[in-house]
Parts: C-alpha cells; sequence; structure tokens
C-alpha cells in the first residue's frame, strides 16, 4: 500500500476538544487505518477553508449514472493541485429503508464496496434521510451504481428537482402510538413513483414524509411538500383513574426519566392545562375529574405525551394531509398548511396516488424554476388552490387564525362587468 501525504490541520484539531464525540477524530482514525489519501486531503481542504474564511469547493456541473437523473451531486475542490485524491469528491445518495431497518450484513457489504470505490466515509444519514457515501471520483459512478443496484439490491435516492426519498418514523414497529401503517405507505407511494424519484422534471425538489401521530418525529409539517400526519377524528381515551394517580404522585412524570432528578411534584394544571394550545381541558378538583372538550381539541398530542398511562389517541383513526413546507429558498421558511383534515387509507392507496398526481400536474404547468409547491401556493393564494385546483371548499383547519388583513382581492370574472366598469364608474365621479 502507498504512502500517504498527511496535513497541518491545528484549526481542525481543536474539534477533537470537549466531552463531545468529533467526525475529525473518526476521519483520521478511519484514514490512518486504511490509508485512505482522500480523507487527509478533506481535512486539509477544510483547514485551508477555515483560514481563508471561505469554501474551497466549486460546481462542476451535472454528474450522474446513465437512465438516471438524481442520486448523484457533483463535488469539486479548487485546489486541486495541493489536494489530488479528492480533484472530485461526489456524494451518492442510497436510497434508505421505510423506517430505517437494516440487516447488518447489507450495511457491511455496502461499506466494502464503498471502501473499494469510494473515501470509505458514509454519512448515517443525510437530512431527506438517504444514506450519503461522500467522496468518489467520476470514473468510478458507474461502478458503484452496478455494484449497488446488481450486486447488493440497494437503489440511489432523489436528488435534484424531483421528488426526493420518502421518509416514514419507526411507525408499528416500534412505536404504541403509530395511528396507521407509515412503512407500508412509505414503501408503496416509493415503488410507485419510481419515475418521478430518479428522472427530474419538477421546477424543483418535493418532498413527502409520513409521521405515525401528530409528534411528527420526522418533522414532517416543518419539512415536507406533502405531510401524512397520523390522527383521529373521535374523543381521546381516558383512564380517570390513571389520571388521579398522577396527580396524586402515584405515577412518576416523565414516566420515570432522569430518576436520579428532583422533578418535584406533578402539577397538573401547570404541565397539561395551561399548555394546551386550545384550552380544550378543564381539572375538576372537586371531582377529581378530567374534562375534554374534544371538539375544540386539535390533536397536538402533549396531554398524551405528558400523561401516557391515562390519556390514548381515539380509535378512529387516518391521516392528516398538509402541503407546502420548505426552508429559506426563495422566500422565507414556511410551515405546512392543512390540505384535508381527515382521511381513511389502506393499501394500495389509490386515492393518495390521484392527490399527488393532482399537484403534481398543477405545480409542472404553473410552477417556477426552484419555486417549491408552497411558494407557488403562497403566490397565487391557498383559496385559489383549494378550490379551482383541489377542487375542496375552505374549512376552518385550512387556516391558523382568522384575516387580519382589511384589504380583499377580487378575481375580475368574480366582478359582474369587470374592472371596465369599475374604471369608468370611478371616472365619472371623479373627471378631475
Amino acid at each position: 500500500m502507498s504512502e500517504v501525504k498527511k496535513h497541518d490541520t491545528p484549526m481542525v484539531d481543536e474539534l477533537k476538544k470537549g466531552p463531545w464525540p468529533s467526525f475529525v477524530d473518526d476521519i483520521y482514525t478511519y484514514a490512518e487505518k486504511h490509508k485512505k489519501q482522500a480523507c487527509f486531503d478533506i481535512m486539509g481542504l477544510l483547514e485551508l477553508s477555515y483560514k481563508h474564511k471561505e469554501t474551497h469547493w466549486k460546481h462542476g456541473g451535472i454528474v450522474g449514472v446513465f437512465g438516471y437523473g438524481g442520486g448523484v451531486i457533483g463535488r469539486y475542490a479548487d485546489q486541486q493541485e495541493m489536494f489530488p485524491a479528492i480533484w472530485a469528491f461526489h456524494t451518492i445518495r442510497v436510497h434508505h429503508t421505510a423506517g430505517k431497518w437494516y440487516h447488518t450484513s447489507a450495511l457491511r457489504k455496502m461499506c466494502d464496496m464503498w471502501d473499494h470505490r469510494g473515501s470509505g466515509i458514509v454519512n448515517f444519514h443525510g437530512s431527506t434521510g438517504d444514506i450519503i457515501l461522500l467522496g468518489t471520483v467520476t470514473e468510478q459512478l458507474e461502478y458503484i451504481f452496478y455494484d449497488l443496484t446488481h450486486q447488493l439490491n440497494w437503489d440511489l435516492g432523489g436528488s435534484g428537482s424531483n421528488m426526493r426519498s420518502p421518509a416514514c418514523c419507526m411507525g408499528y414497529s416500534l412505536c404504541e402510538w403509530c395511528l396507521f401503517d407509515v412503512q407500508e405507505m412509505d414503501h408503496e407511494l416509493t415503488m410507485a413513483f419510481q419515475d418521478e424519484l430518479h428522472r427530474p422534471a419538477f421546477p424543483y425538489k418535493f418532498k413527502l414524509k409520513f409521521s405515525g401521530c401528530p409528534l411528527d418525529c420526522v418533522a414532517a409539517v416543518a419539512r415536507a411538500d406533502l405531510s401524512f400526519i397520523g390522527t383521529w377524528r373521535d374523543d381521546i381515551r381516558i383512564d380517570q383513574e390513571a389520571v388521579r394517580a398522577y396527580v396524586g404522585g402515584e405515577i412518576p412524570p416523565n414516566a420515570g426519566a432522569f430518576s436520579d432528578r428532583d422533578w418535584g411534584p406533578f402539577d397538573i394544571k401547570k404541565e397539561v392545562i395551561d399548555l394546551c394550545p386550545t384550552q380544550c381541558m378543564y381539572w375538576d378538583e372537586k371531582e377529581k375529574k378530567l374534562y375534554i372538550n374534544n371538539k375544540e381539541c386539535n390533536r397536538c398530542m402533549h396531554c398524551i405525551a405528558v400523561m401516557p398511562e391515562a390519556l390514548r389517541p381515539g380509535e378512529d383513526t387516518g391521516v392528516c394531509i398538509l402541503i407546502g413546507a420548505k426552508s429559506v429558498i426563495l422566500e422565507g421558511a414556511q410551515l405546512s398548511t392543512v390540505l384535508i383534515p381527515f382521511m381513511k387509507t389502506e393499501p394500495p392507496y389509490d386515492e393518495i396516488k390521484d392527490l399527488v398526481y393532482k399537484i403534481w400536474d398543477w405545480w409542472m404547468e404553473n410552477g417556477k424554476n426552484r419555486e417549491r409547491v408552497g411558494e407557488l401556493i403562497q403566490r397565487v393564494g391557498l383559496n385559489r388552490f383549494l378550490v379551482d385546483v383541489m377542487g375542496i371548499q375552505p374549512i376552518p383547519q385550512h387556516i391558523l387564525m382568522p384575516r387580519v388583513d382589511p384589504y380583499i382581492f377580487w378575481r375580475e370574472e368574480e366582478v359582474p362587468g369587470g374592472w371596465t366598469r369599475d374604471i369608468a364608474e370611478f371616472r365619472k365621479r371623479h373627471p378631475a
């Protein structure tokens, strides 16, 4: 094995200090063991970026594999003479399984392949959810794709202006609060939308995420263009005996977590009643009974999370579908907006697929370049999207609060006679 060139990295080495694990330690440990020049060069380039206070990565155009438009992200360094092993440092997105359940033998085979074909650096997981293989050169891309898909039975994830790899929480496989089969829906829609996943044709990215309950462990409401959140439409189930046990201190708060810390006596008013966003709960001190006005409940699940032995979600379960979350791109970051408050679903989810295709058709026809679907809705107005595109009549669940803007704008076709009549009337009254 040839000798490797190491770089002096005093500023990067500062990241080794402190009580927390360091990616610098991890990369250097791996580089020393496997004699990976690319790993030493990536640390050297990072040191140079710290020194110059600017990035030394440049956009080098699009790279990919035959037949796919997504899954490979091109990376090039602008200091190729100084760090020749990372003249290219392409990133591979490998599609994760639903719920991120893996067999260790499959992971070992993938890591062995990456040791051979790339830098050996792996990120579990990227912000989209995929397994991220960090750092390889252009000549290796087709070999990596063949090894992943034909030898190891993996597939590339989404990148670019396409549907990104769908992601879900652990669902029924781990969580007692899961209200629909997130892993089944994740897998079914991933299989159904293969063309949209691998061949970019959208104005920009589109993310699908599935959370089994309103606690939203995959942060779908904050990150996904289309979110599916488990919910219920009947009443919260209450065990009044367990509620009294919480209040009386017989059941420890926080499920006994951090038992070395004295949390003090449980205060149902402070920790549950006063924190209810819709103020739909009432604790009768005299009767020692908890009352819930379920018609006002917005299913945030805070009370259930605080008192899991006393409160449970209802039994008439389904999904709430939300649309339009994103980070800062053209406009500021925004959270999802409720599209369909409640829907019953079951495989093969044909009604969900039809809904997605309807949204995509409208977005592809009307969206600007790099405009997420939430930004398009913001531009044309939620009311027009609901009524004209989706054929849905607006209801209170579609808004967070009553409008405070005193101005109401009308489309010309909604005004008898149109704007021409209004202008003529104005001029008649104000001839000057």
